[in-house]
């Protein structure tokens, strides 16, 4: 564990230096893009080097939100080229219902076609991420007012959130604002204040999921699904805390929602190992030969980032460095430097880690993750200029 004193003593990214890794990974996005315009690159690397997928999986919009954001930095027209062939897909995905019977809408949505629309215009986009807004809101229980994440609607195995979702939340904002209709709202409000009511554990960690009784809606219990068990703290779902806080009060404005910030947040940091490079679960500290996972910390950085816009002046400083700590720790240990070494952003990442109290099987165990690229690059342009938000 690290103290506040301690995490103090780290160095901060600086201006030159976000400028230098922003055109680095600009630069490597557009070198990709030879092989991720007709197709994606698959949820992560295997050797460093992503294989080529279809649209399929929660994964595929981090990619093509790459793409938006190297359109920003850049303005170059091939970006915005191969981001429209991108929505196109997404368009019919939906249209087709290929692989969207879960909540993960928002994290596919979100950053490829509510981006496009917001910095084209594009009606294409717009109409795929309705249509996906809909989708998500087909999955909401009134018995226990929540977004059920996978599986069969209503089936008890499955009745449950995850902590994940709250980065979905942001697409039904989104649709309520450009539809009027406030429905989409209300159910995301409904939706963050009943895991804001169960994830969150007393010392300020969290679980990733949350069974409710589906025949009375009453809270049952949190269990893992990709931590290392069900009482610790998966990281990335730490992570998911950290900046699910930040976009529910941006929306919804609830004060405790940054005193809930604060708690989650402070236990991410105080738990990091001594490179400030989280491992997979917060179980696991310094001289563990257990994986890091990178992309739990750049998510955490976008979260401290957003937070920071709506605190007073000491909190929004305080936030704001610990993040600059936390990026230039991942950039310096995790950033991929040339095409040579990978075809992804960020190194040292875990998609999910096999342990004998979840049911996971090892995979992108020290790879890539097109999460993880997504948010480094989120949190580089977050620090760049005042970035308007696709959430």
């Amino acid at each position: 564990m690290r103290t506040v004193e301690q995490l103090l003593t780290y160095p901060k990214i600086s201006g030159k230096e976000v400028k230098e890794y922003l055109d680095l990974a600009v630069g490597l996005v557009e070198h990709n893009l030879k092989d991720f315009t007709e197709y994606f690159p698959d949820s992560n690397s295997q050797n460093n080097f992503y294989p080529q997928t279809e649209n399929v999986e929660w994964t595929t919009g981090f990619w093509t939100g790459e793409i938006w954001l190297s359109y920003e930095a850049t303005g170059k027209e091939a970006f915005k080229k191969a981001g429209e062939v991108q929505v196109d897909s997404f368009l019919k995905r939906i249209v087709d219902k290929v692989d969207v019977n879960h909540h993960d809408m928002g994290f596919l949505y979100t950053p490829s076609c509510v981006a496009a629309y917001k910095l084209t215009g594009n009606e294409t986009a717009k109409k795929a991420a309705l249509l996906a807004a809909d989708n998500l809101m087909a999955r909401f229980q009134e018995k226990g007012q929540f977004f059920q994440a996978w599986g069969e609607l209503g089936a008890p195995d499955n009745y449950r959130l995850i902590i994940d979702c709250l980065l979905n939340m942001p697409l039904l904002f989104w649709a309520a604002e450009v539809t009027g209709n406030s429905d989409y709202a209300q159910k995301a409000e409904a939706h963050i204040k009943t895991a804001m009511n169960y994830v969150i554990r007393e010392d300020h960690s969290t679980y990733h999921t949350y069974f409710f009784d589906p025949q009375t809606g009453e809270p049952v219990r949190g269990v893992t699904h990709q931590g290392h068990r069900d009482g610790s703290a998966w990281a990335r779902g730490q992570a998911w805390g950290i900046y699910g806080c930040a976009m529910a009060y941006r929306y919804v404005k609830n004060p405790e929602y940054i005193d809930i910030f604060k708690k989650v947040t402070d236990y991410f940091l105080t738990h990091l190992p001594s490179d400030l490079i989280p491992y997979w679960d917060f179980d696991f500290d310094d001289g563990s030969d257990q994986s890091r996972d990178s992309s739990a910390s750049v998510a955490a950085v976008c979260g401290m980032l957003e937070m920071s816009k709506y605190m007073e002046k000491e909190d929004a400083e305080y936030y704001t460095d610990m993040a600059k700590r936390l990026l230039l720790a991942a950039a310096k240990e995790c950033a991929v430097q040339s095409p040579e070494q990978s075809n992804g952003l960020l190194l040292h990442g875990t998609y999910a880690h096999a342990s004998e109290h979840n049911p996971c099987a090892n995979r992108g165990v020290d790879e890539c993750n097109t999460w993880g690229d997504y948010y480094y690059l989120e949190a580089l342009t977050r620090l760049s200029k005042d970035w308007q938000l696709y959430w």
